[in-house]
């Protein structure tokens, strides 16, 4: 039972802390700012929807995809860290601040960024799936399984949730304190992007030189 809540534990923080709903809510705020409460809602749960199923989805075929495409973990972080830094120039310019959508493209736009990137890279990124794959490999038994399924909806609803309240800091911030979070996020983006970018390298050259 102990050894049940001890890796029932790891995932739940492990998850948390990869998936970092919080330090995502700045980059959301931002994307959505020209979107009514009701849109922003939309683009949370769809995000929050992909985002599960993408991280369940390489629980359970991660490592026979990785070895049939023969991609390994360090390439898709060196992509991540590629896509996590066109996103910080994008915010560190506050671009995304001005992108004005019309009534008519609302409904493309929540598909568009609800996808790419909050549920995939960000929501669902190198981490997390890195995480679920290796956490899979160490649930031997169908507890364990269901701990690690379980842990990762409860992630997800939480993520929702945080996600779901930032309409209310948005109201309170105005345009000028989101453009200000939105260069600093787009600052703290960039150095994530250069980590996970040679945290992918590294690896992969140590291998070419040795």
């Amino acid at each position: 039972m102990n050894d049940e809540m001890t890796f029932g534990l790891l995932c739940l923080t492990s998850f948390f802390t990869l998936i970092n709903p919080i330090g995502t809510m700045p980059i959301f705020m931002t994307m959505t700012s020209e979107l009514d409460s009701h849109s922003r809602g939309k683009i949370a749960q769809k995000a929050s929807l992909v985002g599960l199923l993408s991280i369940l989805f390489f629980a359970f075929s991660g490592q026979l995809l990785f070895k049939f495409f023969g991609i390994s973990v360090n390439s898709f972080k060196i992509v991540g860290g590629v896509i996590f830094f066109i996103m910080g120039m994008d915010l560190l310019q506050a671009r995304l601040g001005q992108v004005k959508v019309k009534d008519s493209e609302i409904k493309s736009y929540i598909n568009d960024i609800s996808i790419t990137p909050l549920a995939i890279p960000i929501i669902c990124g190198p981490g997390a799936i890195t995480n679920a794959i290796v956490l899979m490999e160490q649930a031997v038994t169908l507890e364990k399984k269901l701990i690690l399924i379980a842990a990762i909806v409860l992630v997800m609803i939480l993520s929702y949730l945080i996600l779901l309240s930032s309409s209310r800091i948005i109201k309170l911030l105005g345009e000028t304190g989101n453009n200000v979070l939105m260069r600093l996020m787009g600052l703290i983006v960039m150095v994530i992007a250069v980590e996970f970018f040679f945290s992918g390298l590294k690896p992969i050259l140590h291998d070419i030189l040795h």
